[in-house]
């Protein structure tokens, strides 16, 4: 087992009901499992159901299992699958040395779609991260999903584009393994292509 970066190792993987939040934490708290890391995994719901958010707190030890929420401030990645969501954890979460990858595509709450409220130019979301972190990695896996046929699976590209900065210790085939367990025959290529747009987004 590689050492980690540092002991414990805390994800965050957020974004708003229906985006595949809850999934994408369990592939990639079983990619690590595999590799023997302790896994603990903790969860937070809005109204998922109404588009609220979705939180998932993934903490990585080689020692032992922890607390199931990670402490304010001492996330080391934050995983976003809505931008906004992004700056939401950060604010909570974060700290100078937080790694932030968040997928561009933006979810409009009801209040903006009522027009009661603004949302954010992906430009000031963007500076707003990178004034807040260490490194910030803005993906189109929204976009790339759809390419596949699907926008579930910006939840896997975003996966994908973790295992590509090397931080962690996540293969292609230990993604092969995990899916092979999760999903039907039928969809296990586009869930490796998937993968596959999300580590080349980040080389």
């Amino acid at each position: 087992m590689k050492p980690l970066i540092q002991d414990p190792y805390n994800i965050i993987l957020a974004g708003v009901g229906g985006q595949g939040n809850v999934m994408g934490s369990r592939i990639l708290a079983n990619m690590l499992s595999r590799k023997g890391y302790f896994l603990t995994i903790g969860e937070t719901f809005g109204a998922s159901q109404r588009g609220g958010s979705v939180m998932s707190h993934l903490r990585v030890s080689a020692a032992s299992t922890l607390s199931t929420q990670i402490p304010k401030g001492k996330a080391h990645i934050v995983i976003a699958l809505e931008p906004v969501e992004a700056i939401r954890i950060i604010a909570a979460y974060g700290n100078r040395e937080v790694i932030v990858l968040t997928n561009t595509r933006p979810v409009h709450p009801v209040s903006v779609i009522a027009g009661e409220s603004g949302y954010p130019e992906i430009e000031t979301i963007q500076k707003t991260l990178e004034g807040l972190s260490s490194r910030v990695w803005l993906i189109e896996a929204t976009e790339e999903a759809l390419r596949l046929g699907n926008p579930i699976l910006s939840n896997i590209i975003m996966i994908g584009a973790v295992s590509g900065l090397d931080i962690l210790p996540l293969e292609l085939e230990d993604f092969t393994a995990v899916i092979e367990e999760t999903f039907p025959k039928k969809l296990l290529d586009v869930n490796r292509q998937a993968f596959q747009i999300g580590r080349d987004k980040v080389k």
